[in-house]
């Protein structure tokens, strides 16, 4: 008995330690993951990345030390932990495969949120879809239509192809067109399209803009307009313009005219002989 007691003894001494050692280590090591993902947390957040990307990669950060951690405290325990990593890492392959798609989505998040090619509120074209910016999240990018339709868009879409912001500059020109007749004055109407254009209240004095006989269409003589707005005035700008030109040009008795074709149709005589045998002639 004595020996036996003498055994258990040198065991709970030998294990006992071990265990009290990996305790320590899940302990401390639980501890160290969570102030290592807060901080990670505190420094995006001061960089002002997105809400919603700082969120995932704190919790990525925590789980990734905690499997250290946990294998660490395995580990300690006398374990063989080789045949943990081995599966570990065929589990990460696999998942990586699986997810593959939603990989490139998080990564091309990222690098939206670092590179800013846009922000909430910017009215862009990218991935094949146009609208306002509402919300830039971990794998998708939220938009809002002209007509408020609701638009997710993968964000290895827009990053895997060109990207349009029209609200990245302060400024922007509205490019118009406006027809008159070929009998109409062209002096005239370009020096009206200038009054309307430069007194329009929205309309920027500087670049001056820009007014000029664009082509020689088909049916009327095209005038291009290309007045320069803040970005916030383009489509008023562009509505109001359009109202104004067409009401101008009515009170200055100058045509806006639509597309139209002369038909010439040509007759020839044929002579034929009727039921009475005299002959008629047709035209």
């Amino acid at each position: 008995m004595e020996e036996v007691g003498s055994k258990i003894n040198e065991l709970v001494t030998l294990y006992g330690l071990n265990v009290l050692a990996a305790i320590v280590i899940f302990v401390v090591g639980k501890w160290v993951a969570r102030w290592v993902s807060d901080v990670t947390a505190k420094l995006m957040t001061k960089a002002k990345v997105d809400a919603a990307l700082v969120s995932f990669v704190q919790h990525l950060a925590y789980v990734a030390l905690m499997v250290f951690v946990i294998i660490a405290a395995i580990g300690k325990l006398g374990v063989q932990t080789t045949s943990f990593i081995a599966v570990l890492g065929a589990a990460g392959l696999a998942v990586g495969l699986a997810l593959q798609g939603s990989l490139s989505n998080f990564a091309a998040g990222v690098l939206i949120v670092l590179f800013k090619p846009f922000k909430a509120g910017d009215f862009i074209e990218a991935g094949g879809a146009m609208g306002t910016v509402k919300e830039i999240q971990i794998f998708c990018t939220i938009l809002a239509s002209p007509d408020n339709r609701k638009i997710i868009v993968p964000n290895s879409g827009i990053m895997g192809g060109n990207i349009t912001n029209f609200s990245g500059n302060e400024t922007r020109r509205v490019d118009m067109v406006f027809g008159i007749s070929y009998g109409d004055d062209i002096p005239k109407a370009k020096k009206v399209l200038m009054q309307v254009v430069s007194s329009y209240p929205t309309v920027l004095k500087d670049p001056e803009p820009t007014i000029a006989v664009k082509e020689l269409a088909d049916s009327s003589v095209n005038f291009a307009v290309r007045p320069w707005v803040n970005g916030a005035d383009y489509w008023g700008t562009w509505f109001g313009i359009t109202e104004a030109v067409k009401m101008e040009f009515d009170k200055q008795g100058i045509s806006i005219p639509f597309p139209q074709h002369d038909l010439h149709v040509k007759t020839s005589e044929m002579t034929f002989t009727g039921a009475t045998g005299k002959e008629a002639v047709a035209r």
